[in-house]
């Protein structure tokens, strides 16, 4: 639930992706004027994702774990291959299903509707 007693509302395409193992990203405010920032959800790969692959098809999974990662880097290495040097990792976790998948976005003070698939977005990774 949000703020005002509400249940949080994902978009449906944005679900379906985390649900099949796809990543999402949103840029956040960085620590600097000379940085930004990104937190990524990355849901987590498990064995039957690899056995499913193999087979030619993607699972999806409702009750899937995510790692959450909030990333902080130097602007001026965002488009390269060193995107890393100097990055720094803000905060990080791992939750276990969507309910806890959306309360640790609420926590964070993210709205799932700030998210988008990686192409849409500058982050590096």
């Amino acid at each position: 639930m949000n703020s005002d007693g509400r249940q949080t509302q994902w978009p449906t395409d944005k679900l379906t992706a985390l649900r099949i193992g796809r990543r999402l990203v949103t840029e956040v405010s960085a620590s600097g004027p000379s940085r930004r920032a990104f937190v990524e959800i990355r849901p987590v790969a498990t064995v039957a994702d690899a056995r499913a692959r193999r087979q030619g098809w993607t699972r999806s999974e409702r009750d899937r774990s995510f790692k959450l990662a909030h990333w902080d880097y130097d602007a001026e290495q965002i488009t390269g291959f060193d995107y890393d040097i100097g990055a720094t990792l803000v905060q990080a976790t791992t939750v276990t299903g969507e309910a806890q998948f959306t309360a640790a976005l609420e926590a964070w003070g993210l709205r799932p509707e700030q998210f988008l698939h990686p192409w849409q977005t500058d982050d590096p990774r």
